[in-house]
Parts: C-alpha cells; sequence; structure tokens
C-alpha cells in the first residue's frame, strides 16, 4: 500500500502505567486512554475494528520510550498494522510553538504530525529476537563494568593521600571485585555464544571486526543499532548519526566559527569509535601514517582523531555492503 493511501492516523502517547491514543478521521479526533498491558492493547485494537476503522487504511504513529513501547508494538507486530516508531524531539520540532502538555494532548499532536508527514515516514521494521537478546546483555554488562568502575574510584584517590586507608578499603573491595570481574567474563561469553549461534549475526561481526580498530562490541553495537546495517541510505548518514561528521556554524561575515560535530548523536557509538580510533592510529600503519602526518602539518589532534573515526565508519559500511573482509594496505 501506498503511504498517500492512509486515510486514518492514530497517535499513541506511552507511559509506564497507560497510554493514550488519538484517532484523526476527516475533520474529527477523538481520544481514548488504556492500560498499558496485555488486555489494554487488545482492547485497543478492539476499539479500531467497533468505530469501522480498517487496519490497512490506518497509520498509527508511536512516540520512542524504549521499554514502555514493546507490548503496544508487539500487538501492532501481531496484527500487521502498519505503524512507525518516532523520535519525541522530531515530533516536538516538527509541529511548532506549542503551548500546555498532558498525555491526551500529547497523543493528538503524534496523530498530527503522523497526517502530515506521512510520505516521509518509514514503516516500522522489527528488530530480530538475536539482537534483542545480544542487546540485553550489553546493557547488563556495560552495568557492570561501570559499577566495578566506580566501585574502585575511592580507594585509588584515598591511596593518594592516605595510603594506609586506601589499602584498608581496597581489601574490602578486592572480593567484590573479583567476583565483577568473573561475571563480566561470563557475561562475554553469553555473548560470544550467542553471535556463534546465529550465522548472519557472526558473519556481520565477523566481517565489521576485519577493520583493524573494531571490536568485537562494537561491531555488535553497529549491528544493533542499524538493525544488519539497513537504517541508513548512505555511510554518511551513518557516521552523522554516530557524531562523527563536523558541520559548518556561519553565519554572514559576524559568524565564522570552525565546523563542529552536533551534539544529537549516539553517544554509545561516538564513545566506543573513539577507543576504536585510539587503537587504529596505532595499528593501521595507514591510518597511523595519516594521523602523524596532520599532526605535523598542526591540526588539532582530536580533529584529526574525529576523522579516523569517519574513516572507520566508512570502512565497515564498504566491508559489510561488499560482503568482503576489510583488505589492509601493504605498506
Amino acid at each position: 500500500m501506498e503511504k498517500s493511501d492512509f486515510k486514518y492516523f492514530v497517535g499513541v502517547d506511552i507511559s509506564k502505567k497507560s497510554f493514550d491514543i488519538a484517532i484523526i478521521e476527516g475533520d474529527d479526533t477523538a481520544s481514548f486512554v488504556f492500560d498499558n498491558s496485555q488486555k489494554g492493547t487488545r482492547a485497543f485494537i478492539r476499539l479500531l475494528k467497533n468505530r469501522g476503522i480498517p487496519l490497512e487504511s490506518t497509520l498509527v504513529c508511536l512516540e520512542h520510550t524504549g521499554i514502555y513501547g514493546r507490548l503496544v508494538i508487539a500487538r501492532l507486530l501481531e496484527k500487521q498494522v502498519n505503524f512507525c516508531v518516532e523520535m519525541s524531539l522530531r515530533i516536538t520540532r516538527s509541529l511548532g510553538i506549542q503551548r500546555g502538555k498532558n498525555d491526551r494532548l500529547d497523543a493528538i499532536r503524534i496523530a498530527r504530525y503522523a497526517a502530515k508527514n506521512h510520505n516521509e515516514m518509514e514503516l516500522y521494521r522489527p528488530v530480530p529476537e538475536i539482537l534483542e537478546k545480544v542487546n540485553a546483555l550489553l546493557k547488563v554488562r556495560d552495568q557492570l563494568v561501570r559499577f566495578r568502575a566506580d566501585l574502585g574510584k575511592h580507594p585509588n584517590e584515598l591511596k593518594t593521600f592516605d595510603p594506609e586507608l586506601g589499602k584498608l578499603v581496597q581489601r574490602h573491595i578486592r572480593k567484590t571485585t573479583k567476583c565483577l570481574n568473573d561475571e563480566i567474563r561470563r557475561m562475554e561469553g553469553e555473548i560470544e555464544a550467542l553471535v556463534l549461534s546465529d550465522e548472519r549475526l557472526n558473519t556481520t561481526v565477523r566481517l565489521a571486526t576485519s577493520v583493524t580498530g573494531i571490536g568485537m562490541f562494537t561491531a555488535l553495537y553497529f549491528t544493533i543499532f542499524t538493525n544488519f546495517f539497513t537504517r541508513y541510505e548512505t555511510p554518511k548518514q551513518l557516521a552523522c548519526y554516530c557524531g562523527v561528521v563536523p558541520f559548518e556554524h556561519t553565519s554572514g561575515s559576524s559568524i565564522q566559527k570552525r565546523s563542529r560535530v552536533h551534539h544529537m548523536a549516539n553517544k554509545t557509538m561516538k564513545k566506543q569509535l573513539h577507543m576504536c580510533a585510539l587503537a587504529a592510529v596505532r595499528h593501521d600503519p595507514e591510518l597511523k601514517a595519516y594521523y602523524e602526518r596532520k599532526a605535523e602539518e598542526g591540526k588539532n589532534k582530536m580533529l584529526v582523531l574525529n576523522n579516523v573515526r569517519n574513516k572507520l565508519v566508512l570502512r565497515v559500511c564498504a566491508v559489510v555492503k561488499r560482503q568482503r573482509p576489510y583488505q589492509k594496505s601493504v605498506a
């Protein structure tokens, strides 16, 4: 079905305990509230049918709310409803100046956004179950790594100013730190087992990690956030999403600021790529020579490092598109 054939638009604003919907039928708008539960999602679909709204000519638009929207999304997928999951900032900025805010108004605004922009919106594509599992384990691993780092900060700082107290504290957290290390290794083993269990995921990770500097976890983040490298049209779009593309900041003759990356980016990918770039300029002869040459020319080292991040994104996109491992240049 063409996007222009949609006749009904439904906006859904989801919170932890309930979700509000707004239905636009011609010039009329109706609002309803349901519990955010299996029973509530069934009642939502039943309401559309009772009002004589055909699902095949209806576009449902949800605001991205993480895990709170999983029940609604699962029900829409089950009923094969056409729907989109949009970023809240995109919806807010597209509607101009707005006054007042509550769940009912938000649902109406989402429905109006869908009616206005449905030709440019991308229908939701479900994430494969294997990526859902890997993503869940990666989040747990990240929490454990952060907790381990936080746990070690206090004794390390204390040893600088009071070595005796620092040793005392470190002795008491040693067992906890060991348990955390063991759990992190166990989690990493489970993630590797999941990767090996799925041929497509294993192939994608193997291709991405053939690029010098890209590790397994960075390759997994690439795969998860892009849904197997399908959520972008050009490599530059993905690089922009990762926050490594500088944008010009000038206006007339009075504003002549240097180009810089935008703050709207995937911070996880940006952090991962920074560590990858540091590894690449040490172990990849081509990137090492590039980094040293630009540094000698007087370029800002962080600017050069950002260029290396950009190059890594382009290389990963190339190997995945061609389905061939990266071939290193012979020095």
